[in-house]
């Protein structure tokens, strides 16, 4: 509701950069061979089905009556 604006010393705030990095991250634990293997697994899964995807798809998105083997009922034979 009611903030009380106080001026903040220029000296605090040129000294909070020297105390940004007083604690450093633990080191990131490298990645074992079944986690390696296993996104390998997932990223060939996934680029394999987005290109059969597309080949399947491929032959819909073709304009045209040659686009796909055309089939006629013997209905329509006029025998």
């Amino acid at each position: 509701m009611y903030r009380r604006r106080e001026a903040v010393p220029f000296a605090f705030v040129a000294e909070t950069d020297r105390f940004r990095s007083n604690v450093t991250p633990p080191a990131q634990q490298r990645p074992t061979l079944s986690q390696v293997a296993g996104r390998t697994l997932i990223g060939l899964t996934v680029v394999a089905g987005l290109v059969g995807s597309l080949l399947f798809g491929m032959p819909a998105l073709q304009a045209g009556p040659a686009a796909g083997s055309t089939q006629q009922s013997e209905a329509s034979d006029g025998r």
